[in-house]
């Protein structure tokens, strides 16, 4: 036994060794003085198993379809300008390689050190010879997608963490379709990365010399002002009741110039934006997460919101790509009811489809000289719109989870197939309008959603009614999660034994909901419960789809990101023309959790 501890002790002390040397060696390589202060300073601590250095040493950030993001600081496992500057190096080769023509677009959010990490890529790609436009003021993310098809970049870099905790930041990367990267981009570029030298040895030149030179071009307010006209193009309808009042929050983010400009463009001159949260301010000092699904992130909104009897809440997360909607509810504590991404992406996704809530098939968004309308939604998003695009003989696509898929899918069936994109979204808040902005647009859906709530209002209704209404004609759709979270490398195997015991014994029944068809997105087949199958054409994904007869569905699949697994639950309820509506939500709760419960007992066998 004390031999054993004695050779416990000994490897411990050789990985101390070991993780000290990697450490002083990329201190030494680090361009930066305050990075390296924070690396040496942790490696002088008297005791450094009480530290964090051996995280920031663990690996590097994996550059992927977002690009990068993590943990501001020192060391390759977090952001910082040395990573962000190998990072550049990377892309800039791979845009050589590709023999890539045009500029490379450049803007940041309002985070900690975000305008840093701008100029630095910004230095970078002008030191390769690749010219580069520059915002050097705070953009939220849709303005940069939509600049990189404006001005016929090569790519576009967004440095953002979106809607992460104020320690983070990111690296988020477009190609020159204005979409963000997907396979075989993102390999490319990581596989450069990987081949790049130490950050001290990449070529960085002088920002004031890379403007003297016409290898960074500063972007005034012009881009600003053209993507405004594009989304007042995006209206369906000039009319309804616009003299409503409207709370706004940008949540300390970069959303509050740009949404209420549109809004007021688009005549909607009654919105209040929260002054507390009103600028952008990296430590999010009013919100515990900047997210506006979070819980008592939209509480500030809420109040401002019954002091000024506001007839709709709009919020955006800091970069300004995702949306938030809140509409009166006195049944509610707050006294509003924050609808979910599903309801809104259905409320938005019906009033295009119909030309502004016009229910004539021939007044919808078919417009042959644009080709059928195209709804496009992300495979954990609500079917309602599905069943809502049948109905209006409209196509309707689901893709893997991420915007990226929806924006490039959408390109790809315009091109093959002359289909018309109409709207797309997630049910984590993102939505798009048209092809304005192939990427989240927090901004232009929330133009839209006040002129539908405009629209309700002339004709004597609201949102919450009109809601209603859908549900009755469609169907009462409700929407769950449940994750399961484990640590360690047994959990991880843990998460990777559930989702293979799933697809080994799949269950013909969940409860009593009988499974009529299996969608196996890792082999790319949808089979049925009589054996018919047909291949799914959409890239591998780890992830598990049961169709129920009864309407309802349950979908698995581990997360990306965080060691978890996560199932979402959907609950499909017929109502009567005069059934209450909330006798219908009761009813749909039982079947909810009953559903869950089943499939959680079988899951965990």
């Amino acid at each position: 036994m004390k031999a054993m501890v004695v050779v416990s002790l000994m490897s411990d002390q050789a990985a101390t060794t070991d993780l000290v040397a990697r450490a002083k060696k990329w201190a030494e390589n680090d361009p930066d003085p305050v990075a390296r202060a924070e690396i040496e300073a942790l490696v002088d601590s008297p005791d450094i198993s009480k530290t964090d250095l051996a995280d920031r040493f663990a690996g590097s950030l994996e550059f992927g379809t977002a690009g990068l993001r993590g943990i501001l600081g020192a060391g390759p496992n977090r952001m910082n300008r040395a990573v962000v500057i190998r990072t550049t190096w990377g892309l800039a080769r791979y845009l050589e390689d590709s023999k890539a023509k045009g500029s490379v677009v450049i803007a940041f959010d309002g985070r900690h050190m975000s305008r840093e990490l701008a100029t630095d890529t910004a230095c970078v790609l002008a030191a390769a010879g690749i010219p580069c436009s520059l915002f050097t003021e705070v953009e939220p993310t849709p303005m940069l997608a939509f600049a990189v098809t404006h001005l016929g970049c090569s790519a576009g870099v967004m440095i953002t963490a979106s809607h992460n905790p104020p320690e983070y930041n990111g690296y988020k990367a477009y190609w020159n379709n204005g979409a963000q990267i997907v396979p075989p981009t993102d390999v490319g570029i990581a596989q450069q990365i990987e081949r790049a030298p130490d950050a001290k040895n990449v070529a960085r030149m002088p920002f004031d010399e890379a403007c003297k030179k016409g290898l960074v071009t500063i972007l005034g307010d012009d881009l600003e002002k053209a993507y405004l006209a594009e989304v007042k193009k995006l209206s369906v309808r000039s009319d309804g009741q616009r003299d409503f009042d409207i709370v706004y929050t940008p949540l300390h983010g970069v959303g509050d110039k740009l949404t209420r400009l549109a809004l007021a463009q688009a005549g909607f001159s009654h919105v209040t934006t929260v002054p507390e949260q009103q600028l952008p301010d990296g430590a999010f000092p009013t919100v515990k997460f900047p997210n506006p699904e979070e819980q008592g992130a939209m509480d500030l909104s809420f109040a401002l919101a019954r002091t000024k009897k506001a007839d709709l809440v709009i919020a955006n997360d800091p970069d300004a790509d995702r949306l938030a909607i809140a509409v009166p509810n006195a049944s509610s504590p707050s006294g509003y009811q924050q609808l979910t991404g599903n309801q809104v992406g259905v409320l938005l996704g019906h009033y295009l489809l119909t030309g502004g809530l016009i229910e004539s098939h021939s007044t919808h968004a078919s417009n042959a000289s644009k080709g059928t309308p195209l709804v496009l939604v992300s495979i954990v998003s609500s079917p309602m719109l599905g069943v809502i695009a049948s109905d209006l003989s409209v196509r309707y696509e689901e893709v893997l989870t991420g915007f990226k898929w929806i924006a490039n899918r959408a390109m790809d069936l315009k091109a093959s197939e002359n289909l018309h994109f109409v709207f797309g979204y997630e049910e984590a808040l993102g939505y798009t309008v048209g092809e304005l902005v192939r990427d989240k647009d927090g901004i232009s859906a929330a133009v839209l959603f006040a002129e539908l709530a405009a629209v309700l209002r002339a004709k004597g209704t609201n949102v919450i009614a009109h809601l209603e209404s859908l549900y009755r004609r469609y169907g009462l759709f409700v929407s769950s999660q449940v994750s399961v979270t484990r640590k360690g490398a047994e959990g991880a195997a843990e998460l990777r034994a559930i989702m293979a015991r799933l697809r080994k014994s799949t269950p013909k029944v969940i409860g009593n909901h009988e499974v009529v068809a299996v969608r196996d997105y890792l082999g790319r087949v949808r089979t049925t419960n009589t054996g018919e199958s047909t291949p799914i054409t959409l890239p591998k994904s780890d992830v598990l789809t049961f169709e129920l007869a009864s309407g309802c569905r349950v979908i698995a699949r581990p997360s990306g990101t965080e060691p978890k697994a996560k199932f979402y639950f959907d609950v499909r309820e017929a109502m009567s023309e005069k059934e209450p509506i909330a006798e219908a939500e009761a009813r749909a709760a039982v079947t909810m959790k009953k559903l869950a419960d089943a499939f959680m007992a079988i899951a965990s066998a």
